[in-house]
């Protein structure tokens, strides 16, 4: 991963000192042992490097350059999978006229720069976002989404650089608010976060590819999750605002609620809650004592747990007067 992350930056000559792994099963007399050789390798590696090695510049960006394909899909496919620029399922063909078609849906020009995405920290040009949406095999209409999650993704405060070299399975989590929902036709009900909607399947899956083929978020290669989680091929749903009894989340965050947004979560993966109950007391117990077990790992590195409440829990919570605010407090007393 060193190497693949120094020749993204424009540094494939960096000189780099290799600590062995795993190292959790091994006592602290090998840890010890292995630390002082990691320091050796250091010191010798300075002290053969000669000056810093050049940096290579990258180019400016350009329109995505054309490439002759199979015609067959079957082969074609094969042809992107031997590249690895598929998930490892069938893509559609990003050709000129599809692309072309994608990119009448924003004023933007094609070479604009929506974001540099993490950790290769390729330019997300507003063709290149385009070009992985129809490999996805996004409506043209979906593209305004996938450049604002291309944004959000990319914000400091998001982190992606860990979330796409870390080893835990934490994926980027697509929830999209407002008169939008409606009008793409947007899950936000039943299997919200399973199969059977093509907004919800196409726009999660865009947004990996963006993240693999511009962000350089290569599985086994910068890519490191242990296992992974199969919300790492597509994880997008709508808000069901329509029956939610607070504000909304996009309001909570602060847009108006005619506003049509797009709210980036590192998921970790989902947990199921199963509870009948009809009181809040007995409610908030239930979520309480389940959220502290399978949240917990996440807590020593600074993550927390994300509730999805069911209309039905979320209609008794607020019968007993409680805001969106109330509830949170109860849950973390």
């Amino acid at each position: 991963m060193g190497g693949a992350q120094a020749r993204s930056l424009g540094y494939p000559d960096l000189p780099i000192a290799v600590i062995p792994h795993p190292f959790g099963n091994r006592t602290r007399d090998e840890i010890r042992v292995m630390a002082g050789r990691c320091a050796d390798d250091i010191v010798r590696l300075m002290r053969e490097t000669g000056p810093a090695p050049a940096l290579i510049r990258r180019e400016a960006v350009a329109r995505a350059a054309l490439f002759e394909a199979p015609d067959d899909l079957e082969e074609l496919n094969r042809y992107f999978h031997e590249r690895r620029w598929s998930d490892g399922m069938p893509v559609i063909p990003p050709t000129a006229e599809r692309v072309e078609r994608m990119l009448r849906h924003t004023r933007r020009a094609p070479t604009d720069i929506v974001a540099s995405i993490a950790p290769a920290f390729g330019p997300a040009t507003v063709e290149r976002v385009a070009i992985n949406a129809v490999m996805a095999g996004c409506y043209p209409e979906y593209l305004p989404i996938l450049l604002a999650a291309a944004d959000a993704v990319s914000a400091p405060e998001f982190n992606l650089q860990s979330i796409q070299t870390t080893t835990n399975p934490v994926t980027p989590w697509l929830i999209v608010n407002g008169p939008i929902i409606q009008r793409l036709n947007i899950n936000s009900g039943i299997n919200c976060l399973g199969p059977g909607t093509w907004a919800n399947a196409t726009l999660g899956r865009a947004l990996r590819l963006i993240l693999q083929n511009i962000g350089g978020g290569l599985p086994g290669d910068m890519d490191r999750a242990t296992q992974g989680q199969p919300g790492k091929f597509t994880f997008c749903c709508a808000e069901n605002e329509e029956a939610n009894p607070w504000e909304p989340l996009h309001v909570e965050r602060g847009f108006a609620p005619d506003c049509s947004t797009v709210t980036v979560a590192g998921a970790g993966g989902t947990w199921n809650m199963n509870t009948h109950a009809k009181d809040t007391d007995d409610l908030l117990r239930v979520i309480a004592d389940t959220m502290a077990f399978p949240c917990s790992s996440d807590y020593v590195h600074g993550g927390s747990p994300f509730l999805v409440l069911s209309p039905e829990h979320a209609q008794i919570l607020k019968r007993d007067g409680l805001s969106k605010a109330d509830v949170k407090q109860c849950l973390w007393d």
